[in-house]
């Protein structure tokens, strides 16, 4: 129900104590605050209970109802705790991001029909979420993924080549948003650390006037695809397979995959915290 073996969750919840030590003191000293430090009623549960719950909820995204009923607590206290942690998760899982070192050796076989393409690189890619339909004409219109034919958000995905780490997520835009107009907005192209390169499919064709990518190569119009853009396409397509396995991976997290029921508040926050998630259990198993 966390995705997380019991090791993982334990080395997530030690992690997570200064976040959540800088979060308690952040609401006890706020300047509006009416009581005195320390008063008023003590929580439910537990920061470890309060850190497990947000990692379910992510995971099988239940209703607060269900969610309240498996920790014995009101649906009102579960949505109190699930806005409390969250932010914290989202921040953890930002920190833990961190593009490639241009520096770092590596050795590595990469296909010769690639050769123009630098060693170290990012894989970038997006994914949409099903929301629910606005109430507003104007709100679902802009909303209607033409592709998924459903109302949407999308997110972009960015991740380590080497091991599919992820290392940038933007913020979450409407379904219909080209790849491109995303990329552009998130400024990841600018931020690249000089000699890595962004790689990204179909929907990026035109990245390499926006700095240091690569695309694959488009069929000509009204022409026969020539055979090596054929092997050049397949060989490109290995090379950046890895970011699907990582957005695989955050999307095994339901509340990245099912419908979101919050009318699209703080969806940002969820693709940062999963992402913060997925790359523990990355590092932790690429390193063993």
């Amino acid at each position: 129900m966390t995705g997380l073996s019991v090791a993982e969750f334990d080395t997530l919840y030690t992690d997570m104590q200064g976040y959540y030590m800088q979060a308690e003191w952040e609401r006890l000293e706020r300047p509006h605050r009416k009581r005195d430090s320390g008063a008023g009623h003590p929580f439910s549960l537990t920061a470890r209970d309060q850190i497990l719950l947000t990692v379910v909820w992510l995971r099988v995204y239940p209703t607060y109802e269900v969610l309240g009923y498996l920790f014995g607590v009101s649906d009102t206290t579960t949505g109190r705790v699930v806005a409390r942690v969250l932010p914290m998760l989202e921040k953890m899982g930002q920190d833990g991001m961190r593009l490639p070192h241009p520096g770092r050796k590596r050795r590595r076989q990469l296909d010769d029909l690639l050769r123009d393409i630098p060693e170290l690189a990012v894989i970038i890619d997006s994914f949409e979420q099903a929301v629910q339909r606005p109430t507003e004409h104007a709100a679902a219109k802009a909303l209607f993924s033409g592709k998924k034919k459903r109302h949407t958000l999308k997110s972009q995905v960015a991740v380590n080549e080497d091991t599919g780490c992820i290392v940038d997520i933007s913020d979450s835009v409407a379904g219909p948003t080209a790849d491109m107009t995303l990329l552009r907005r998130s400024k990841l192209m600018k931020r690249l650390p000089p000699g890595v390169r962004g790689i990204g499919d179909l929907g990026y064709v035109g990245i390499e006037r926006e700095g240091c990518g690569s695309a694959p190569r488009r069929k000509p119009r009204g022409k026969p695809r020539p055979p090596d853009d054929i092997a050049y396409n397949t060989a490109f397509s290995r090379r950046r397979i890895i970011v699907e396995h990582s957005i695989g991976r955050m999307r095994r997290y339901q509340a990245l995959l099912q419908t979101d029921r919050h009318h699209r508040q703080l969806h940002t926050a969820r693709v940062c915290a999963v992402a913060g998630l997925v790359n523990r259990q990355l590092t932790t198993r690429f390193v063993a």
